[in-house]
């Protein structure tokens, strides 16, 4: 079985080259994060025709995950346990988390909130939004130390140093602050280990390269988009790897696919 996790801000705008990904990939299970488009706009039958049933949420031109699976797709959830809601005047749920069973994995879609600035609203509410699923993640392994968990997605967050080109650029702002790392590595403590990392060691290894700068020819990038495995889930991990050379070309994401490969 092959799972991957790929941003790839607006489906509707790379609906054709996320099939053509698809076929060329063999890949049975994507998870899609910040599709950027409502439920009635999501292109589902260009995936249904390849095989895949379908599961998405979105409620705007903003956030929105899917799931792709050719393995089934049972018990859609859409949020987990516990996630906060965000806004103003009334407060809302955004579509930044997918579950369903898919081959007897139980995979998560998330799309963690960017924090925007260390002093906007909007990070104060990322890691509420963390502190909330580390809870839920916690919980089903409570229930289940047997379970195929499986957390991917954008978590915009770099956990390590390694993680961004030059970490000094960064100083003072969001995805390397220690609240957020902290966070991330919370949701580790729990039991959910980074299943990629071993199989694509860094430094100078990234998933996502901004488009301003020339960020993706000069090797500026982060990483930032990851698949977190409960134990039963790692056990399975026989291979990991990032496709770099989705982000090339005209029309691709600003994210690469990241891909792992389970045994049967």
């Amino acid at each position: 079985m092959r799972l991957a996790t790929w941003n790839v801000n607006s489906i509707r705008t790379r609906a054709d080259r996320v099939a053509a990904w698809l076929q060329r990939s063999d890949v049975d299970v994507l998870a899609l994060q910040e599709t950027k488009c409502r439920d009635d706009q999501f292109p589902g039958s260009r995936f249904t025709d390849l095989g895949y049933q379908v599961a998405h949420v979105g409620h705007s031109q903003w956030n929105g995950v899917a799931l792709l699976s050719r393995v089934g797709l049972a018990d859609v959830e859409v949020g987990f346990p516990g996630q906060p809601a965000f806004g103003t005047p009334q407060p809302a749920v955004e579509a930044r988390a997918l579950g369903a069973t898919c081959g007897g994995v139980r995979v998560w879609s998330l799309y963690v909130p960017n924090g925007r600035t260390l002093t906007d609203p909007h990070y104060d509410y990322k890691l509420h939004w963390l502190e909330a699923l580390r809870t839920a993640a916690s919980g089903w392994l409570a229930q289940d130390a047997g379970a195929q968990v499986a957390l991917v997605g954008d978590w915009n967050i770099a956990p390590q140093d390694d993680d961004v080109w030059d970490v000094r650029v960064f100083a003072h702002s969001t995805h390397v602050s220690e609240p957020e790392r902290a966070a991330f590595r919370a949701i580790v403590d729990t039991g959910y280990a980074d299943v990629v990392r071993p199989h694509t060691p860094g430094p100078g290894v990234y998933t996502y390269w901004d488009y301003t700068q020339l960020r993706f020819p000069r090797r500026e990038g982060m990483r930032i988009d990851f698949v977190l495995g409960s134990p039963a889930f790692e056990r399975r991990v026989t291979n990991a790897l990032i496709d770099r050379q989705e982000r090339k070309g005209k029309g691709a994401s600003d994210h690469a696919p990241v891909i792992v490969e389970l045994a049967d």
